[in-house]
């Protein structure tokens, strides 16, 4: 509440109170702190709380019998009544100078104790007032030794998202208590992906007959997930009509808040078992001996205060109110009451006694000590940083067979999680699905209720549709006399199909858009879900990003991409120098480099060995030596080694020359399919018209692209694009179509011959259904889609209403043959590279072997000319055949003989007048 409101809630229950203070004091007792305790005691908060409150007291100066202040506690009922609660507080502050208030029990009675309390610096402590908006700057004087509400609601939105629901519906009372947490809820459903499409608040004053038409309100919706946030008597009336009206079923998911879930151990078997397979969250209590032991007495306690009463079990509140004594009482010693007074207000004419109610003289000391109390108390740790208690840890249960189970936690840090250790945790859950133990769910099943459900009592599922420009993909037509809609095409098949798959059934009809709306764009036509005119837009509908802004789309069902259209043309150009084409520069230059290096390697090898072909002058042996690599034969060259290079380049020509002759054959007889045009910017860069389907978002694209508006044709239909393309853009029409890949394969089975696609050469997202907003549908229509487009339905589909994939040539450009290069035979050219160039180099070495062994024969054949000068001296060189042996023997002979020799052949002792031309 702000302080506005606190101001006039002021000014109608308490007189102004002046500022002038009198002198007149009243004294308090020496030792003595009284406290007063407002509490509803009928309820089974009050009856828990009281128990708690009393043995606290006795608890503590049973321990601390030093101690020189004590508490006396005046307990006061409300009734549940927030004037009551008031005039309470009022009549304690007047007659009993109490110093500090405990309580009260609710939000809206707190709302009038605090302001009572801070106008009178008064502390007011409340352990079970979880309102949030009790917390406020403006009265600081009241804090509050529970848990807010605020603190829950992240774990309910980590619960949401944890199953991933999209939407929830909050049931609570109509009171600040209950609605004191919506606003915090809202925001951490949305910051979780979730949302609240209705408020369910229920009239603190209504009985069950009108608790009972709001869930029959409930269910003609289809949200199935509840909160439910409210009082234990309002919780036992709504879960006892839901139970009697169905809801307890399968389908539905409960969750209850902590100001049920706290106590739930409370509540009579019949509710219990009302609620059975409900979820809920409340504040963890850390297990220990000391909880343990207090248990018990407390129960013996319990019984012996209320022996007309059934036993209760000990709940967090009463815990809270223990500890809220504890640390009232410690803070009471660290404060001197010596002259501890109440400063009475000067009397204003015609006040109540209400005005002369009188200001505590150590209400701020008490506070300040309050707030510096930290121990370990029974609930945990206890400490009131920003005037109420911390907490960071929910446990989670689920009402199982009318009791209680805890199935994980709850921490700020970690998320939900179904153990805790001491310095963590041992699991955090998934984005598949919480870490918790197995849950429950109410009509006991253990799936996990979808969260919403078509209502059979509700309305048709209004499928909205719009018939295309390609009638294979949606065509819309109405009955003259039903006036029925009646929708036909591949996105209507892929729609009833995923209506099969979906594990419910729901009931629905087509609703035709009406096209005079804005020229009937598919932007204007997405828009009317966001408008709730349908809850679905079925059609040739593109996913884009502008659209998303205000409706959610399935998964797509159709290929995306956006390619060309572009005409098809012989690309083969059969004029004189045809010959040259199938090889390609850098082959034909390499054959000849080759071809020349061969013949050189053949004319040096039979050189050596003087053939008898290569005679005469150097223009016919060069002639010869062109001639060998074409045509020369075993027979016309004498060296092996010429021989080897000759098979293999015998081998690499007759790979060649077949290659060439199919390469050539293949362009004089195959047609050569090529585009007219490869690339969206050539026909920026020449102008050219383009074409696109009216009314879809590509012509804005197109300009964004570059595209002059002007140079942008609009077409209805696929027949317009067959005249456009052929007439070409030279005479006024266009060059090219720029579509979406489902209508290009739609024309091409129509249009096959003559056309092909390029591209894609930019992305889209394909074709999906459109819902509302976080629509529930959209997950599983999602599922379905995926399960038809991984298998065989959508090729059935396919095949029915766009035909043959496979059936047009054209789809893609169609080459007869390409050009060889030198690449393609670069294994052949080193293969004869390699052969030429080892015959060189083993020739080249049998030389020089050849010089060697004669340069060591010489001194030889001077020795043996010396011994036996009469002796005929020959040197015989092997070589790789034996004819050449002859050959060799004659030119080593030449060159002994020859004047620049080094060997002496005339012998040392000749016979005077003897020629010696001779050995």
């Amino acid at each position: 509440m702000d302080g506005a409101a606190r101001a006039t809630l002021l000014v109608l229950f308490l007189p102004f109170l002046s500022l002038s203070v009198a002198q007149n004091v009243t004294q308090s007792r020496a030792g003595i702190l009284d406290v007063g305790v407002i509490l509803h005691l009928k309820s089974l908060v009050g009856k828990i709380a009281r128990t708690s409150i009393l043995m606290a007291t006795e608890d503590f100066y049973a321990v601390h019998r030093n101690y020189t202040t004590k508490l006396v506690l005046h307990i006061r009922d409300s009734n549940g009544d927030n004037m009551r609660a008031a005039s309470q507080a009022v009549d304690l502050l007047e007659n009993y100078y109490v110093r500090a208030i405990i309580g009260p029990q609710k939000s809206s009675e707190a709302t009038f104790v605090s302001d009572i309390g801070n106008n009178s610096q008064v502390p007011v402590i409340s352990f079970t007032a979880t309102n949030p908006t009790l917390s406020s700057a403006e009265v600081p004087y009241f804090l509050r030794a529970t848990v807010s509400d605020a603190a829950q609601v992240n774990s309910l939105a980590a619960l949401i998202k944890a199953y991933g629901w999209k939407e929830v519906v909050p049931i609570y009372e109509d009171t600040d208590y209950g609605r004191g947490i919506i606003p915090y809820l809202v925001d951490a459903l949305q910051e979780f992906g979730a949302s609240m499409p209705y408020r369910s608040a229920i009239s603190r004053s209504a009985n069950s007959d009108q608790v009972e038409k709001e869930l029959y309100k409930l269910m003609t919706m289809p949200t199935r997930v509840y909160i439910v946030h409210m009082s234990l008597a309002f919780g036992s009336i709504l879960f006892t009509k839901a139970k009697e009206l169905g809801m307890m079923s399968g389908a539905y998911a409960w969750i209850l808040t902590d100001g049920i879930a706290n106590v739930v151990d409370s509540l009579s078997p019949s509710v219990l078992d009302a609620m059975d397979g409900a979820l809920g969250v409340r504040f963890h209590v850390p297990k220990s001996k000391e909880l343990g032991d207090f248990t018990k007495r407390w129960n013996a306690r319990y019984r012996q205060d209320n022996l007309d009463d059934p036993p209760l079990p000990l709940s967090i509140f009463g815990l809270w109110g223990y500890d809220t004594i504890w640390a009232l009482a410690q803070a009471a010693e660290k404060v001197s009451m010596y002259n501890a007074t109440f400063q009475k207000q000067q009397d204003i004419k015609n006040s109540t006694c209400l005005g002369t109610l009188g200001i505590s003289t150590i209400g701020h000391k008490l506070l300040d000590a309050i707030l510096q109390r930290k121990f370990r108390g029974l609930s945990g740790d206890f400490h009131l940083r920003s005037r109420q208690l911390q907490s960071s840890i929910f446990q989670i249960i689920n009402v199982v067979t009318r009791e209680p189970k805890g199935i994980g936690f709850w921490t700020a840090k970690h998320g939900i999680i179904q153990n805790l250790i001491q310095n963590g945790s041992e699991h955090t859950y998934l984005n598949s699905g919480p870490n918790l133990t197995q849950v429950v769910w109410p009509g006991e099943v253990s799936a996990v209720p979808k969260g919403w459900q078509i209502p059979t009592n509700g309305k048709k599922l209004q499928v909205g549709v719009l018939t295309s420009g390609y009638p294979e993909l949606i065509k819309v037509e109405r009955d003259p006399l039903t006036n029925a809609i009646t929708a036909t095409g591949y996105a209507i098949d892929v729609f009833e199909e995923v209506l099969k798959r979906l594990p419910y059934a729901i009931p629905y009809e087509y609703v035709a858009f009406d096209q005079g709306v804005s020229n009937g764009s598919y932007n204007d036509f997405v828009y009317q879900v966001n408008l709730g005119v349908y809850q679905v837009a079925v059609a040739d509908i593109t996913i884009r990003y502008n659209r998303t802004s205000y409706a959610d789309f399935t998964l797509p069902y159709t290929e995306s991409g956006i390619a060309m259209i572009v005409p098809v043309k012989d690309g083969t150009t059969k004029d004189t120098w045809i010959f040259l084409k199938p090889l390609t520069t850098d082959l034909w230059f390499g054959s000849i480099v080759f071809f020349i290096f061969t013949g050189a390697v053949i004319w040096l090898l039979e050189r050596r060995i003087d053939n008898t072909e290569l005679t005469g002058s150097i223009s016919r042996q060069l002639g010869i030596a062109i001639y060998f690599p074409f045509f020369a034969d075993r027979e016309r060259v004498e060296s092996i080694l010429s021989r080897l290079v000759i098979i293999v380049w015998v081998l690499v020509l007759l790979v060649i020359t077949s290659s060439y002759t199919a390469n050539l054959s293949s362009m004089l007889t195959v047609q050569q399919l090529q585009p007219t045009v490869t690339d969206v910017h050539e026909l920026l860069a020449k102008g050219e018209y383009v074409g696109y389907t009216n009314g879809s978002y590509l012509g804005d694209l197109l300009e964004q692209i570059g595209f002059d508006r002007r140079k942008i044709k609009p077409y209805s239909n696929p027949d317009d694009f067959d005249d456009a393309l052929y007439k070409g853009s030279k005479n006024g029409d266009i060059a090219a179509v720029i579509e979406e890949v489902p209508y290009i394969k739609i024309f091409l089975s129509k249009y096959c011959k003559g056309y092909t696609m390029i591209g894609p050469i930019y992305k889209s997202e394909g074709f999906g259904f459109a819902f509302p907003k976080r629509s529930p549908l959209v997950e599983d229509f999602s599922r379905a889609i995926l399960s038809i487009t991984e298998g065989d339905t959508i090729i059935q589909i396919e095949r029915k209403w766009i035909g043959d994939q496979h059936a047009c040539q054209n789809d893609g450009p169609t080459i007869g043959s390409s050009n060889l290069n030198f690449k393609n035979f670069s294994g052949l050219f080193l293969l004869t590279g390699v052969a030429s160039t080892s015959a060189l180099s083993i020739s080249l070495m049998m030389f020089l072997y050849k010089r060697y062994k004669i340069r060591n024969g010489t001194g030889q054949i001077e020795t043996t000319a010396d011994s036996n000068p009469s002796h005929d001296m020959q040197l015989t060189v092997p070589d790789d055949s034996d004819s050449y042996a002859c050959q060799q023997e004659i030119e080593i002979s030449r060159e002994l003989t020859s004047p620049c020799s080094e060997v002496q052949t005339t012998p040392d002792f000749m016979p005077h007048g003897t020629p010696g031309n001779g050995l």
